[in-house]
This record gives structure tokens, C-alpha cells and sequence, in this order.
């Protein structure tokens, strides 16, 4: 999957939010925002991680772009704070993003990703999974397009809490951002965070959101997708079975599905992804693991 690098010009950000700010809604009232300080992820501003740029404060709740990418603002009249999901591919150096006030006003905020060494990891797995034939790349091709929508989304309500929880227990098996390497041949970074757990384990959902999609999917297998609102999500992956359905409103803890082995895997595990700004981030910092 292309990645757009993640540093851009003032002037090009800008830009950008001409066309973008005419289709994508904010609240700008205090009162849809959390009056105390939510239990903020880890801030960590490297690729994968998660940026806490302070906006300052106003009375109505600033909206924030990254590029043309609506930012999660939260806070209240006393402080507001934009969350920005740092791409793994992005370069280490300064980045920004676009605020705007309720009056139209719009400036810039720099902020730094410092530099991030990942792990390689070297897995066998079904040599089909690595070199796909064109049948199989079709079927990849269509749903990288399907679930890079479902990443796109950013709706209400915001969530009124970040702290998330693990959703199974048991050792991690794969960490966030891994270099991975299957059958020898050089693929994508680990998008998410692998615990190792037996089929049938009961998967929970790490926080309070709506089922948006489910489907069986070629690499990721039976998965589920969880938005918490505010473009933030969860998917989990890898499933034995589903026991939702879209439009499902889950609080977090409920049981969606259960542990499996679908998809490329090396054996039973749950992978679970999280997104924010349409980026994969790391899920330890939700969970300040």
C-alpha cells in the first residue's frame, strides 16, 4: 500500500484542506467535548506512534487536519489537544499540522517524530500467502480498497474515553511494527499487536464502538472492525467466529467473536489493530503496555 510521506508545507497543507473542509463535519461546540482531561494514549512521536500536539485554549472546539486527514481533538475550553497517528513509513524530522478556529482562522502547529529502529521478524508460512496468483491478488486488491475506506471514517459521537483494554489475555506473540519477512521475501510492517491464545478464546472489544464491518478477508481472515468514533478504530483478525453483526453497538468488554487461525497465520493468535486518522498505530499505547 502506498503511504503519502507524512511531513508536508505549510503551503501544500493548507492547500489541501480546500475541498476537504467542505465534506467532513467537526463539532465545534464545548459542550460535545469531555471536560476533563480523557486518560490520554501513550504519547510516543515516532513512526507508528502517537503525536499529542497542543492546540491551547478557545471556547469551541478546534477542528485539525493532518495533510487532508481530519484530526481526533479533545479536551475543553481550558485545553484542547489533537491526537495524530504517525505513519510507520513516515520521516523522522518536523511535521505539521492545520488548525482552525470556529471563526475560520486557520494556522500551522509543528511537531517532531524522532527516528525508530523495528525489529525484524522472519515467519514461514503457506507459500500461496506470499506469492499470490492473480486470482488472489484481485481478491486483495479488492479488499485493501474496501477496508481503506473503512479506515477513512471519522464519525460521532468522539470517544468519551482512549484507555483501552487488551482484547484477550495471553503473551504477545508478534509486536507493533516488526519488519516481517515471509518465506524469505520481504513484506509490509506488522500493523498491530499478535497475542497467542488458543481457538475458541472469547475476543473482546477494547472499547466502547459500533460494528462497521465483518467479513472473511484473504491475509487478515475472519475479522471484525470496531469504530470508536472520531477515526478511531479497532479491527481484530485471525477469528474462529463472529458473533456480531454491522450496526452492533458494543461496550467495552463484550463479546464479539472468538480466537482463530483464519487467514496467513503461523498458528491460532489474535492480531489486533488499531487506527486513528486513517494510520496504524501502535495498540500497546492504548493500553500503556
Amino acid at each position: 500500500m502506498n503511504i503519502v510521506a507524512h511531513t508536508v508545507t505549510r503551503r501544500s497543507a493548507l492547500g489541501a484542506l480546500a475541498t476537504a473542509a467542505l465534506v467532513t463535519q467537526w463539532p465545534h461546540s464545548a459542550s460535545a467535548a469531555t471536560t476533563e482531561a480523557p486518560d490520554w494514549p501513550q504519547a510516543l512521536s515516532v513512526p507508528g506512534g502517537v503525536a499529542q500536539v497542543s492546540l491551547g485554549a478557545s471556547t469551541d472546539r478546534p477542528r485539525a487536519w493532518s495533510g487532508d486527514t481530519p484530526l481526533l481533538v479533545l479536551g475543553g475550553t481550558d485545553g484542547w489537544t489533537a491526537l495524530v497517528g504517525i505513519p510507520l513509513a513516515a520521516t523522522p524530522g518536523t511535521a505539521l499540522i492545520v488548525v482552525e478556529a470556529a471563526d475560520g482562522v486557520r494556522r500551522t502547529i509543528d511537531y517532531p517524530i524522532a527516528a525508530k529502529a523495528y525489529a525484524e521478524q522472519r515467519l514461514k508460512v503457506a507459500p500461496r500467502t506470499v506469492q499470490l496468483s492473480a486470482t488472489d491478488l484481485a481478491r486483495h486488491e479488492r479488499e485493501r480498497v474496501h477496508q481503506d475506506a473503512i479506515k477513512a471514517r471519522f464519525t460521532e459521537p468522539l470517544p468519551a474515553e482512549l484507555r483501552m483494554r487488551a482484547p484477550i489475555e495471553g503473551p504477545r506473540s508478534s509486536s507493533f511494527g516488526l519488519r516481517r519477512v515471509f518465506n524469505g521475501e520481504a513484506r509490509q510492517p506488522h500493523s498491530g499487536m499478535d497475542i497467542a491464545a488458543p481457538v475458541g478464546t472469547v475476543v473482546r472489544a477494547p472499547l466502547t464502538g459500533e460494528v462497521v464491518d465483518t467479513g472473511d478477508y484473504f491475509f487478515n481472515g475472519q475479522t471484525v472492525w470496531l469504530d470508536h468514533g472520531g477515526g478511531l478504530l479497532s479491527m481484530m483478525c485471525h477469528l474462529s467466529r463472529i458473533d456480531v453483526k454491522i450496526g452492533d453497538r458494543l461496550a467495552t468488554g463484550q463479546a464479539l467473536a472468538a480466537v482463530g487461525a483464519t487467514g496467513r497465520v503461523t498458528g491460532p493468535h489474535l492480531h489486533w489493530g488499531v487506527v486513528l486518522n486513517r494510520t496504524s498505530v501502535d495498540p500497546a499505547l492504548f493500553i500503556h503496555a
